[in-house]
């Protein structure tokens, strides 16, 4: 009998008492995993929309624009009716002799109020150009607001509205803590239907559009026209973005919008706030990307850094920075592209000295830079003294795809390059050769090889063979055009 009840014990191995205990630790599992997705996604964002609804605001703006004179708006210009909706408007306003009469143009946008005494943020091309700004609140009060400054790099303005009791505001959040995935809102006048809220998550971050300055995040919130100006909110209620552009072949959300992040904005804001403009850090450099073909040729083991192509008058030159160095960290950060180094020197407070380790011929050095204000920048480079022409026909050499010439007197004057610019001109490039195809073209001047000046052919020709003893895989020309430099990195011929 033994035997058997070992059987049957193997058969049905839970105990009643046993299974009492599974079934209620599953009960329990099903209660936590009900708590972990009410706290993913709450069941409703209204209790948020009604704590930051107050803070954000309408905005319209009131601008007098000149009166038309013909019939554009009611048939194309060229159609055989213009003559005729042209007589009918003369007839209606009492002939041509009378001008038309300026008119007044509105438009919509947003904003948030960001203290209590009556600080308010939006877009720059909200309010851009506007003789009247009219700010509504929630509550449906309306006051008239004054510009205290702006910022068309970031797109950034501050107003200031004077109540008679403390607003509602709201603060700016962190949004460098913001996460791919993380739920926002977004709030505003859409198409002029005030006060939408519409949600989404964080789609990407870091993004840049088209601006020197430019943090964008981006979010599939729906953002419409009028959007503009308004905050990206996360679920703590605190601004991490100024809704600014969408992405859209028709011109409404397709769920790629981008909102300045507030990092960058409170920046902006404190500036404007203090100064009623930005005051940003200027190192004084032409700068270019080190690809890894500009890291081969110049033997550098990462491609990482912001390499200098120009330093025209300014605090880099200076320090004494030159063309041809590479910038690896400022102010003890390690720049990695010319966008970070850009960035980082922008928020950078003007006068102060910073270290800037570059890269030189191989050698890492460290230069100490007081920054400029970029504001003041006026671009302008030095007049050195004339170097005179070499007499006689040019001299042409065809390598690395490239014909090349000395330049004359007649060639500086055909492509506009300065009496005193010393390099080869570019008289052709092959057809489908590595320097056609990363840009070089006819008219260009190359200035440097291999980081050295080149004044002739022979110069040329020395960088190459220089170039190749030292088992460089490629060679590394700075080219200009229409004074504008960039480094190229072209592959030597085995």
């Amino acid at each position: 009998m033994q035997p058997r009840a070992v059987a049957q014990s193997q058969k049905n191995p839970l105990t009643p008492g046993l299974r009492a205990a599974l079934v209620g630790l599953l009960a329990l599992a099903m209660v936590a995993l009900q708590a972990v997705s009410a706290l993913a996604k709450p069941e409703s964002l209204a209790p948020l929309a009604e704590q930051i609804s107050p803070s954000v605001v309408n905005i319209t703006t009131s601008t007098m624009v000149e009166g038309r004179t013909g019939p554009r708006g009611i048939v194309p210009e060229g159609s055989p009716f213009e003559d005729f909706f042209r007589e009918f408007q003369d007839r209606n306003r009492g002939g041509e002799d009378e001008a038309p009469s300026p008119r007044r143009s509105s438009a919509l946008g947003s904003g948030f109020v960001i203290s209590e005494d009556g600080f308010v943020v939006t877009n720059n091309h909200v309010i851009a150009g506007a003789d009247e700004i009219t700010i509504e609140f929630f509550s449906g009060k309306e006051l008239k607001a004054t510009v205290i400054g702006t910022d068309p790099n970031t797109d950034i303005a501050l107003l200031k509205v004077e109540a008679a009791t403390p607003l509602d505001f709201v603060n700016f959040g962190d949004s460098d803590a913001a996460r791919v995935g993380d739920w926002v809102i977004a709030m505003g006048n859409p198409l002029g239907q005030g006060f939408s809220v519409s949600a989404g998550i964080v789609s990407a971050r870091n993004r840049a559009l088209s601006g020197t300055y430019d943090d964008y995040i981006q979010t599939d919130a729906a953002i419409n026209r009028g959007n503009s100006g308004g905050p990206l909110f996360n679920m703590d209620g605190d601004v991490i973005g100024v809704n600014t552009a969408i992405l859209s072949p028709n011109g409404g959300s397709i769920g790629i919008g981008f909102s300045m992040a507030a990092n960058v904005v409170t920046r902006v804001v404190d500036q404007l706030k203090e100064f009623g403009e930005t005051r940003r850090g200027w190192l004084g450099v032409r700068i270019q990307d080190v690809t890894q073909d500009v890291a081969d040729a110049m033997g550098l083991e990462n491609a990482s850094g912001a390499l200098i192509t120009d330093v025209p008058d300014g605090p880099a030159k200076d320090a004494g920075l030159e063309t041809g160095d590479v910038i690896l960290s400022f102010d003890g950060v390690d720049v990695a592209d010319t966008r970070a180094l850009v960035r980082q020197v922008g928020n950078s407070p003007v006068g102060a000295t910073v270290r800037v380790t570059v890269l030189r011929e191989g050698e890492s050095q460290t230069i100490n830079v007081v920054l400029g204000r970029r504001e003041d920048a006026n671009g302008e480079t030095p007049e050195d003294e004339i170097i005179p022409d070499t007499e006689g026909e040019p001299e042409t050499s065809s390598l690395l795809g490239l014909t090349v010439s000395p330049l004359t007197a007649e060639i500086r004057e055909e492509l506009g390059a300065d009496a005193q610019m010393q390099g080869l001109a570019v008289t052709q490039v092959e057809d489908g050769s590595e320097a056609f195809e990363k840009g070089l073209r006819a008219g260009d001047i190359i200035t440097e090889a291999g980081q050295q000046a080149v004044a002739s052919i022979a110069d040329l020709n020395d960088r190459v063979d220089a170039a190749k003893e030292a088992g460089r895989k490629s060679l590394l020309l700075l080219v200009r055009r229409a004074g504008d430099p960039r480094f190229v990195a072209l592959t030597l011929d085995d």
